[in-house]
């Protein structure tokens, strides 16, 4: 018994001595992992600040971008003329592009001539001139120059003459097919002969277009079949005033005029209104 008890008493404090030294060691290597675990943490904390900044600084960006977006409407259709009026402080000495019966033959030709001399436009289309692949690229082509794209009906139909249901057949048909080629409908619609009616302007403006007609234009006359002459009508016409809506075609020797019409237009102070700081429909 005795020795028993003499080798009890040894044991136990050199096992506990062991536990100590064993646990001891396992603090350590814990105590080192939370180290490196802390100094990792660090890092990232220390880095965050600078991704918190990078944040700061874009959310100014996206506010000015929003702010130039709502400052970008500047004019509105005059119906009790169809001039074209400027909005707050915007320059009342400025006139619209437009051109008719696009694309036929000459529209593309035309579109690129005035991107050369950034000079917008509003090109208005006809569905029988949009029905290939081929003229549906030409459409798209005008549409990718940066042109704004108007509904001018299916076959250019007098809407006047015809039913509700022919009217309402030529100008939807026209919205499809536009949509389908560049992925929104047209925002101005001006009819054949600028002649409305009743119906047709409620589904214009069911279908979210601006009524649009014209101030003047020629080039459907004999006498200005020319370039030149055509060009001196369309700069120096009488009723060439601020706002001047001027009507076009898609024609050949309005092909030919045009850099002349638009330099002529320049030189007399006027600026030419982009078609997308139009007022349109929300």
């Amino acid at each position: 018994m005795v020795i028993i008890l003499k080798l009890t008493t040894w044991l136990l404090p050199a096992a506990l001595t062991f536990l100590l030294v064993g646990c001891n060691a396992e603090t350590t290597e814990v105590q080192k992992e939370l180290g490196e675990k802390n100094e990792v943490n660090k890092e990232t904390v220390e880095t965050k600040p600078e991704e918190t900044e990078k944040v700061e600084e874009i959310e100014p960006v996206e506010e000015v971008i929003e702010e130039e977006a709502v400052s970008e409407i500047k004019y509105e259709i005059n119906e009790a003329n169809w001039t074209i009026k400027p909005i707050a402080d915007a320059n009342p000495k400025a006139v619209l592009l437009t051109i008719d019966d696009a694309p036929d033959k000459y529209a593309v030709e035309m579109a690129k001539t005035l991107k050369e001399l950034d000079a917008p436009a509003i090109f208005f289309v006809n569905g029988h001139f949009i029905d290939s692949e081929e003229e549906q690229a030409n459409l798209k082509e005008i549409y990718d120059l940066g042109f704004s794209i108007g509904n001018h009906t299916q076959t250019h139909a007098n809407l006047k003459n015809s039913s509700e249901e022919q009217q309402q057949e030529e100008i939807i048909k026209v919205n499809e097919t536009v949509e389908a080629v560049i992925g929104e409908k047209p925002k101005f619609f001006r009819a054949p002969f600028g002649v409305n009616t009743d119906f047709s302007k409620s589904l214009v403006h069911q279908e979210g277009m601006v009524l649009m007609n014209w101030t003047y234009g020629y080039d459907w006359e004999k006498q200005y079949m020319e370039a030149n002459s055509l060009a001196d009508i369309m700069v120096n016409a009488e009723y060439l005033v601020d706002g001047a809506n001027l009507l076009m075609h898609d024609r050949e020797w309005t092909a030919a005029a045009l850099s002349k019409i638009v330099e002529g237009l320049r030189a007399k102070g006027y600026d030419l209104i982009d078609p997308k700081t139009i007022k349109t429909i929300e």
